[in-house]
């Protein structure tokens, strides 16, 4: 009898939450572990599942670097790094669209529907959910650098994402964009995924990392920092807190804020469940990142 009452005070938890962001768009950025690990990728589709059973608003962005390195690897390449970021040859380019559109945005789009839920991933390229252009980094001597067939999202097709989810069907999103001349671009998944919450004005951005979250010490997870405002994160910056890997993701929340998202969340994509505890409960379990 006191599971039973333990799990009523649960959904009593839940409720108001469930009644606050009912019919609100929710971009969940899929990554690490949370992809990685077949048995927390269920238990993460499950939630979006559920998501969407209560009135929630889902879409997923996906990325796919670890798959894309072993498919590289056995193919005799070898992956090249330039500021950080993956170049894109076109032989390169052709592996990492067969990895994201053929093997891993299929694969989501079958869970989620064999755990009860609906999907449409962009169907081999039928549907186009993000157009872009090719993205140019500032060199140190001030010339562009060319990551080859690397881009950034120009444009979001809201419509079509909107009317999805209107009709209780979750979009998954890999990240690629078509550029004007009907031909791929490779773009980074956090940076794809703020691009879709802000033109489609969702309530939350949600990525799910292989840390707890944002903390003051890495070697500390009780230093976990349960929110900070941008100014807080500028600073953290500035004093090394907050670095490589974690930059990325944070000037994500960082654009997607600005670009009029109300709230967004790094959270720890290996904890089961991680991601209805930081939606649906009081304390959350990662950072929540606001202006």
């Amino acid at each position: 009898m006191d599971d039973a009452i333990h799990k009523a005070e649960v959904l009593i938890e839940a409720l108001s939450y469930i009644r606050k962001f009912r019919d609100r768009l929710t971009v969940i950025k899929l990554g690490g572990s949370a992809m990685e690990d077949p048995e927390i990728l269920k238990c993460t589709l499950q939630a979006v599942v559920f998501m969407e059973t209560v009135g929630m608003r889902p879409v997923l962005v996906h990325g796919g670097g670890k798959p894309i390195d072993r498919a590289m690897a056995a193919a005799g390449l070898k992956p090249r790094k330039v500021q950080g970021r993956r170049f894109t040859d076109d032989e390169t380019l052709a592996i990492v669209v067969r990895v994201l559109l053929q093997e891993i945005n299929v694969g989501i789009e079958r869970q989620i529907r064999e755990l009860g839920g609906r999907a449409v991933g962009p169907h081999l390229g039928s549907l186009q959910y993000l157009q872009g252009e090719k993205l140019l980094l500032p060199g140190t001597d001030g010339q562009p650098v060319d990551l080859g067939r690397v881009g950034k999202v120009t444009q979001v097709d809201v419509d079509l994402i909107r009317d999805f989810c209107a009709a209780g069907v979750v979009p998954v999103i890999p990240s690629l964009a078509i550029d004007a001349d009907g031909n791929w671009l490779n773009v980074n998944a956090d940076t794809a995924a703020a691009a879709v919450a802000s033109q489609l004005g969702a309530e939350k951005l949600v990525l799910l990392t292989d840390t707890p979250g944002i903390l003051l010490n890495r070697k500390e997870p009780g230093s976990l920092m349960s929110s900070l405002s941008k100014p807080d994160c500028e600073k953290l910056v500035r004093q090394g807190v907050i670095e490589e890997g974690m930059i990325p993701k944070v000037e994500a929340c960082l654009d997607a804020l600005t670009g009029g998202v109300k709230k967004t969340h790094i959270i720890d994509g290996r904890i089961k469940h991680s991601l209805l505890l930081e939606i649906y409960t009081d304390r959350g379990v990662g950072t929540e990142i606001v202006l």
